[in-house]
C-alpha cells in the first residue's frame, strides 16, 4: 500500500517537472508579444484560474481567513509582496530568456536553485556547510566562471533565475499555506499592478491580446500553465521523500536544455559543455550528501525511537 502510495507520488512530481520542463514550447507560441504583457497576463490570469480552483476545492472560506490575517499583519503584508514581486521576476527573466532564444541559459539557472538557496542559507540563516556541500560550491563557481571567462560577460540570466527563486523561497517562509492558497495570494498582490499595466498597453492600443483568438486562449492559457505543475508538484510532496524530489528536480532542466538545443537549434558551444559538466558534478555531489545527511538523520532518530520504547 505504501509503495502504491510513493508510486503515485513519483507519477505527479514526473508530470509537474516534465511540464516545467516544456514550457518554453508554450511561450514561444505567443514570441509575437512583447515578455512584459506576457507576464502581466500570466500573473492575471493565473490569479483567475488559482481563485475558480480554490471554489472547486472548496478552500474559500481558508483563503480569506489568510487574506484578514495578512491584512492585521504588516510584516505578514510585506513577506507575501517580497515573494510576489521576486517569483514575478522570475517568471519574467525566465520569459525573456526564452524568447531571446537563451534557454541554455535558463536551464543553467535552473540547475543552479538548489546550490543558491543552500547559500542563501548559509548567509541569511547562518546555516553550516559540510565539506562535501563546499566542495560543490566550487565546483558550480568553476562552471559559471568557465561561461564569464568565455564570452567576457557574466551569466546574469543565469544567476538572476536563480537568485530571485532563492530569495522568493526566504521571503515566504512566513507565509504557513499550502500551495494552492500561497500562489493565489502571490498571484493576488501583484494582479492590480498587471491589471493596471494591461489596461495601459490596451489604451495605447500596443497591447496584442486582441490579435488573434488563438493568441487571446495561449495568453489566458498562461495562467494554468503556470498553476497545473505548481499543484502536481504539491501532491506529490505529500507522498514522496525529499531524497527523492532531490534526484526528479533535475528533470526540468534537463528537458529544457534539450528542447533548447533540439528544438531551437540553440548553439552548445565548448563553454557551455565544460560549464555543464561542472554544475552536474556539483549537483550530483550535493544530492548525494544531502541524501546521504538525511539517512543519517532518519537512522538517529529510528534509534532514538528504539531506546525510548525500551
Amino acid at each position: 500500500m505504501k509503495l502504491n502510495y510513493e508510486k503515485d507520488g513519483v507519477m505527479y512530481a514526473i508530470l509537474s517537472y516534465l511540464m516545467w520542463g516544456i514550457t518554453p514550447i508554450y511561450w514561444k507560441l505567443v514570441q509575437h508579444v512583447s515578455s512584459g504583457e506576457i507576464l502581466a497576463q500570466r500573473v492575471f490570469w493565473a490569479f483567475i484560474f488559482m481563485l475558480i480552483l480554490l471554489f472547486a476545492m472548496k478552500k474559500w472560506h481558508t483563503y480569506i481567513i489568510f487574506v484578514k490575517e495578512i491584512m492585521k499583519k504588516p510584516a505578514l503584508f510585506w513577506s507575501l509582496f517580497i515573494a510576489s514581486v521576486l517569483i514575478s521576476a522570475n517568471w519574467g527573466i525566465f520569459m525573456w530568456a526564452v524568447m531571446k532564444g537563451k534557454i541554455l541559459e535558463a536551464s543553467l539557472g535552473q540547475y543552479i536553485i538548489p546550490l543558491t538557496s543552500v547559500l542563501l542559507g548559509v548567509i541569511v540563516l547562518k546555516e553550516k556547510l559540510n565539506r562535501t556541500q563546499i566542495l560543490a560550491f566550487i565546483l558550480a563557481g568553476i562552471g559559471v566562471l568557465t561561461l564569464t571567462i568565455h564570452y567576457g560577460v557574466f551569466p546574469w540570466i543565469s544567476l538572476s533565475l536563480a537568485l530571485t527563486f532563492g530569495l522568493y523561497s526566504l521571503a515566504k517562509r512566513k507565509i504557513r499555506a499550502d500551495s494552492t492558497i500561497g500562489l493565489t495570494l502571490e498571484t493576488m498582490v501583484i494582479s492590480p499592478i498587471a491589471l493596471v499595466y494591461i489596461l495601459y498597453l490596451m489604451f495605447q492600443s500596443h497591447s496584442q491580446f486582441f490579435d488573434s483568438f488563438s493568441t487571446s486562449l495561449l495568453l489566458m492559457g498562461g495562467g494554468m500553465v503556470t498553476a497545473l505543475p505548481l499543484l502536481l508538484f504539491t501532491k506529490s510532496a505529500k507522498k514522496v521523500s525529499l531524497s527523492m524530489l532531490g534526484i526528479l528536480q533535475y528533470i526540468s532542466p534537463t528537458l529544457s536544455l534539450l528542447v533548447g538545443v533540439g528544438l531551437y537549434h540553440e548553439s552548445l558551444t565548448r563553454a557551455h559543455f565544460i560549464a555543464f559538466i561542472f554544475i552536474w558534478l556539483a549537483l550530483a555531489i550535493y544530492t548525494f550528501s544531502s541524501i546521504t545527511k538525511r539517512g543519517q538523520e532518519n537512522k538517529k532518530q529510528l534509534e532514538n525511537k528504539s531506546k525510548i520504547e525500551a
